[in-house]
């Protein structure tokens, strides 16, 4: 994509810099160390007379999804290029939740049962610079483009930050853990803004993810309970079949329900994908238990999904 003449030549990357999956925290003096925001990844592009282009991770653009965000990032003085996420605070968690981030796609997600209503504070994380006033920063090294990023922002907003940058890896792991929180990112101070995953300068390391959920209904394979139908946050969030033994599928099956015809959609505004083609009993009465998974995708289903624990049936 061809920059617009008004950002002062800060072009895009093809995609941007992707941290890659490690299971071990990196240590030693050339690295440091991020929360992970569990959110929608956005490149910020602001022009000198403070228009401000948003794009999605694949380059979309983002701009009617995020209009607070570009609201605020309007008097940034430009012309800049920054990287980050956008994320929502869950106050009752204490922490981002990356579906409810995913409410602002509802008008293109058929999976919605609730309608679309008022958005909740989109917020936006700051970790890297590519360019400013016409210097293409990539070629820096990480610790040097943090740096330049708190001058350019000395003071942290609610809804508008540079994420810090910690010296113990561990610590802030052992953080994350106790609060339930998506995970940290070690970056290698020393490294350049490398595209892609094509790198060792960016390692993540995830917790797992424990989330209650509300059961809708189950699918069927022929005469056999398969698997569960879930929700969260009033959007479908995947099936889980791992947990379930046949004592549970037995209680299961005793509960009132009803069978779907070709047009019945449950709870739900539109069948999801995912659903379709299925033999589904739709509970009359949903009810909630607690499933654990590796990570949410970027349809918000959770990932490897598995049943910790059922509530009284």
């Amino acid at each position: 994509m061809e920059p617009s003449p008004e950002t002062g030549g800060m072009h895009l990357p093809r995609e941007p810099m992707i941290p890659v999956a490690h299971p071990i925290i990196p240590e030693g003096t050339d690295w440091g160390y991020q929360l992970k925001w569990d959110g929608v990844r956005l490149l910020a592009r602001i022009a000198a007379d403070g228009g401000v282009e948003l794009f999605s991770r694949k380059l979309q653009v983002k701009n009617s999804t995020y209009p607070e965000l570009a609201a605020q990032l309007s008097v940034v003085k430009g012309p800049c290029l920054l990287d980050g996420e956008a994320f929502v605070f869950d106050n009752a968690k204490q922490r981002p939740v990356f579906r409810k981030v995913l409410t602002r796609e509802r008008m293109r997600n058929p999976s919605v049962i609730m309608q679309a209503g008022d958005h909740e504070p989109v917020r936006f994380a700051i970790f890297d610079l590519l360019g400013n006033q016409g210097k293409d920063w990539r070629d820096q090294p990480y610790r040097q483009r943090h740096q330049e990023l708190l001058r350019l922002f000395p003071d942290k907003q609610e809804r508008l930050f540079v994420t810090d940058l910690f010296s113990n890896g561990q610590a802030l792991w052992n953080w994350v853990e106790e609060r339930g929180w998506e995970g940290i990112v070690a970056k290698r101070l020393s490294s350049p803004y490398r595209e892609g995953k094509k790198h060792q300068d960016w390692l993540k390391r995830k917790t797992v993810l424990t989330e209650t959920v509300s059961i809708v209904g189950y699918t069927m394979n022929e005469d056999r309970l398969a698997s569960l139908i879930m929700v969260a946050d009033g959007l479908y969030f995947g099936r889980v079949s791992l947990g379930l033994n046949g004592e549970l599928k037995a209680k299961l099956r005793s509960l009132p329900s009803y069978s779907s015809g070709p047009k019945d959609r449950g709870p739900f505004s539109s069948l999801p994908p995912d659903l379709k083609g299925l033999t589904i009993l739709w509970l009359n009465r949903a009810f909630t238990c607690t499933v654990t998974g590796l990570e949410v995708t970027d349809a918000g289903l959770l990932r490897h999904s598995k049943l910790l624990s059922l509530p009284e049936l």
